[in-house]
């Protein structure tokens, strides 16, 4: 693995400034780039630890705080091992900061990343790769849809609520996108039951949307995730190979 160098970064955006974490290879290159969006816990060490690996494998990553209008990551407290059941609390203050970040805002911050990450100077020209995680598969999705003149790769693992009856349903995006996408989904996750896999399976196909679709059997949603009860490392070291592999096809160095 290549040596990595990461960083905190202030990212400006219309509603004020994102603090975020930036990671990628320390050598004096510019790199892909790898937009990495936080699931509902947070930008937190984990997140850093996931953005230090993709950095190794020679990419610059950007992992913004999504949440940056209620304030700096971490925005709630968290425990070092993240079990929800023990702490109920936890959703009770993240539930509605979730619900306020709107897709309209989400995707006016989602323009500010790009845009900051396209003068970046260790961030590479070209096509741009998003992967998320949990409430971030769906920003993944949604950033693919409002920009597919700038990502050619998209990830989505273990995400909530992609295929819904809402107007707003990521879902609904796709026959805007234009990059190649991937999905983990956790087994039996109630966040993303079989009809809705059906469902966005169904749509990104008749929209002609090049996509692999996975489910990872005996996974809990938040399956990557190892500072959380969901945690399964034979389900994370798949995601890696799958996500890597997405990647190089996509945005990798052979193609910066």
């Amino acid at each position: 693995m290549t040596a990595v160098l990461g960083t905190s970064v202030d990212i400006p955006t219309p509603d004020g400034v994102a603090d975020a974490y930036l990671a990628h290879p320390d050598d004096a290159g510019p790199h892909p780039v790898v937009l990495l969006y936080m699931d509902a816990f947070g930008l937190r060490p984990r997140l850093r630890a996931m953005a230090d690996r993709l950095a190794g494998a020679g990419y610059t990553v950007l992992v913004p705080n999504v949440f940056y209008r209620h304030g700096r990551a971490p925005v709630v407290e968290l425990p070092d091992f993240i079990d929800p059941a023990a702490r109920p609390e936890l959703f009770e203050r993240l539930g509605p900061i979730m619900q306020s970040l709107t897709p309209d805002l989400a995707m006016r911050d989602a323009d500010a990343y790009l845009t900051w990450l396209s003068h970046c100077p260790v961030a590479a020209d070209g096509p741009v790769a998003v992967t998320g995680y949990c409430m971030g598969a769906g920003l993944a999705l949604r950033t693919a849809g409002t920009h597919p003149d700038r990502i050619a790769a998209a990830a989505c693992f273990h995400g909530g609520r992609l295929a819904t009856d809402a107007a707003d349903s990521p879902h609904r995006l796709a026959d805007r996108i234009s990059a190649e996408l991937y999905f983990g989904h956790a087994d039996q996750d109630p966040a993303l039951p079989p009809e809705q896999i059906a469902l966005l399976d169904k749509v990104l196909t008749a929209a002609g949307v090049s996509h692999r679709s996975e489910v990872y059997a005996g996974a809990r949603h938040g399956f990557t995730q190892a500072d959380t009860a969901a945690y399964d490392h034979d389900a994370e070291e798949r995601h890696w190979t799958a996500l890597l592999a997405l990647l190089d096809r996509t945005v990798g160095s052979a193609r910066a």
